[in-house]
């Protein structure tokens, strides 16, 4: 798996053998029910910060590390089948429709965090700011960490569930949770919900992003995708 963002923006790289028994035992807790889990969780508590174990977000990053940008220097460029290409500041995107959203956050490995508050910029306000082609097919969308991508298509983007969002738990979203903007795909699995965004490419068809490439799901649709049977979140 990956390493995690630390407090200090430092990856904490993580044995490859050591993450994926870590997982196996937090898979087996899920499985075995909420008691069984308590226990997994205690076990795995010195480590808890590299696993996602119960009762929270656990924070994953592809790169040992992420550089900070601040509000005043954040930019998210929105490029390609548009009629109005834009980089966006912080400023431009709080003028523009705000949208609240209160959902689950779902990790495709089992964990889940409940009623979460966001809000921002829905991402089919965005694109119309932008004047993307209708006739276009999809979105390649990459991250400033300079090596996480995603996709989606049109048809999913101009959900209203879909948001580029600069808030979280009515503040800020934190570095650690992928800020100061991240995109937040409410009715998919969390690697679909692209930390730390830096540029929307409107494109003619769906190019794999990163973890897709290595086997999982394209369409990330929570309960429905990747062999999962979770409920849904929306």
């Amino acid at each position: 798996m990956d390493a995690e963002e630390t407090e200090h923006g430092k990856g904490a790289p993580v044995g490859r053998r050591i993450v994926l028994g870590m997982l196996g035992l937090g898979a087996f807790g899920v499985a075995a029910g909420a008691y069984l889990q308590e226990g997994v969780n205690e076990a795995l508590e010195p480590i808890s910060d590299f696993v996602p174990v119960g009762g929270g977000f656990r924070y994953y990053s592809v790169v040992s590390s992420v550089r900070r940008r601040t509000a005043r220097d954040y930019r998210l460029k929105v490029s390609g089948r548009v009629s109005r290409p834009r980089t966006f500041t912080m400023a431009e995107l709080a003028a523009l429709p705000q949208t609240s959203l209160t959902l689950d956050f779902q990790c495709v490995t089992g964990w889940r965090v409940p009623d979460v508050p966001w809000s921002g910029v829905a991402l089919p306000d965005l694109l119309e700011a932008c004047g993307a082609d209708p006739a276009a097919k999809a979105l390649t969308i990459t991250s400033f960490d300079g090596a996480y991508t995603e996709s989606l298509t049109m048809e999913q983007a101009r959900r209203r569930d879909v948001l580029v969002a600069t808030s979280m738990y009515g503040k800020p979203v934190t570095h650690d949770h992928g800020g100061p903007v991240r995109l937040y795909v409410a009715p998919m699995y969390a690697y679909k919900s692209l930390k730390w965004l830096g540029g929307i490419e409107v494109v003619d068809e769906v190019e794999p992003g990163y973890w897709e490439l290595r086997g999982y799901d394209v369409d990330a649709w929570v309960g429905r995708s990747n062999g999962r049977t979770d409920a849904p979140t929306s």
